[in-house]
């Protein structure tokens, strides 16, 4: 009875951990248009800003991602949590844009480090649900950053510092908590070795990583561009100046997304990655519609629908690889699977901010969400493909 206790207590541990990480990832997002009117920089910084987050958070995958793999889970969560700890300390004390790029660098490499320990820590705890809370607990977690950071903007006095109080003591109390964990994995030699940049997967599951990439490339490039250019694609469509509405669009697209991920939390990978695709290309092409008839409610359907999508197509990914790596494997596999992730996270989204200076947003958006719609269509026909290659072996 008490190692049943044990697992509960520290799949909730686990659990609320990832919803801090991705709460504090998303929390910026509401308030990047009050940084830029109060600290008065270009469009070109705040494209660094979104940018060095991605970049520290990749080199963080890079070099330590299957470090608690040799040391164990709990150091490494330990140091994610002292990482995220000074940068919020670094948010609240921003006055200039050097402290958020400092704070959004450190903020990247501590999710960076966190991302894989704590997926790992999660399958290795519990190899039924682990999989379904490893896509489930990133959305809620955006979710209630983006959101909690756009009332506090909207309603509540220190809109650019309460957020980040509030992160900073639930992370004390983690970093507190954690060493109350069963360690899940024995140290091992080959630690030093590990940090040298490289993605570690498995032989047994490079082929399912390769076949799930076109649809997570999709989910992730729209999961990029929301993060960074929702509140300003709102203001340039519609008009609208509330603070609270490029927040709302992050919630509405993964809250969709995570009411998608429990839905079908039983069925199988690939059904779930085939409904995804198609309803994300559905949902991005109405984001389009949204756009040209400058409608701030299709905008709220269309990310509704997509964010369908981007839950169902981040859950089916990491279902269809996450049972191919043996303990010690893990952490290694979740790493290069979150380093491709990243990667078309920020890249795509990079360059959209730089292409609409030349282009303007309205004819930025309109051909990123057409390269969207290709990619999810060509994972779909990918995906119906391989299922008829199948029937035809069994036959």
């Amino acid at each position: 009875m008490s190692s049943v206790i044990s697992q509960r207590s520290s799949l909730a541990f686990l659990v609320i951990t990832v919803l801090t990480f991705l709460a504090a990832s998303s929390a910026p997002t509401p308030l990047y248009q009050v940084y830029q009117d109060n600290l008065h920089f270009s469009a070109a910084m705040l494209t660094a800003i979104f940018g060095v987050y991605a970049v520290s958070l990749l080199a963080a995958l890079l070099t330590v991602g299957s470090l608690s793999d040799y040391l164990g889970r709990k150091p490494v969560i330990f140091a994610a949590l002292l990482l995220n700890i000074v940068a919020m300390l670094l948010f609240i004390n921003a006055d200039s844009t050097a402290y958020l790029l400092a704070a959004r660098a450190l903020q990247g490499f501590a999710t960076g480090t966190a991302t894989a320990v704590l997926s790992a820590t999660l399958l290795d705890t519990d190899r039924v649900r682990g999989p379904m809370l490893n896509s489930l607990a990133p959305m809620l977690g955006m979710a209630s950053g983006g959101l909690g950071s756009g009332l506090l903007v909207e309603f509540a006095p220190r809109p650019t510092q309460l957020i980040y109080f509030t992160l900073l003591g639930f992370m004390v109390l983690q970093a507190l908590y954690v060493w109350r964990l069963p360690e899940t994995v024995s140290r091992i030699p080959g630690a030093l070795k590990s940090l040298a940049p490289t993605l570690h997967v498995p032989p047994q599951a490079r082929r399912a990583l390769w076949l799930a990439m076109p649809l997570n490339v999709a989910v992730w490039a729209l999961g990029g561009f929301v993060s960074s250019l929702a509140p300003s694609l709102v203001r340039a469509a519609t008009g609208s100046t509330s603070h609270l509405i490029g927040g709302g669009l992050v919630a509405v697209v993964t809250l969709s997304g995570a009411v998608m991920i429990y839905s079908l939390r039983n069925r199988a990978a690939n059904q779930v990655m085939r409904l995804s695709a198609a309803l994300l290309a559905v949902g991005v092409g109405l984001l389009l519609v949204a756009v040209q008839t400058a409608s701030l409610w299709l905008f709220f359907v269309a990310s509704v629908i997509a964010g369908f999508g981007f839950g169902g197509g981040f859950m089916g990914s990491v279902r269809s690889i996450v049972g191919l790596a043996l303990p010690h494997e893990r952490a290694g596999l979740m790493s290069a699977f979150y380093v491709l992730s990243y990667l078309a996270f920020c890249v795509p989204a990079l360059l959209a901010g730089n292409l609409s200076r030349v282009f303007g947003l309205i004819a930025t958006t309109d051909g990123y969400a057409v390269v969207l719609i290709l990619l999810a269509l060509g994972a779909l026909g990918g995906l119906l493909m391989q299922d008829a290659a199948r029937a035809r072996a069994a036959a």
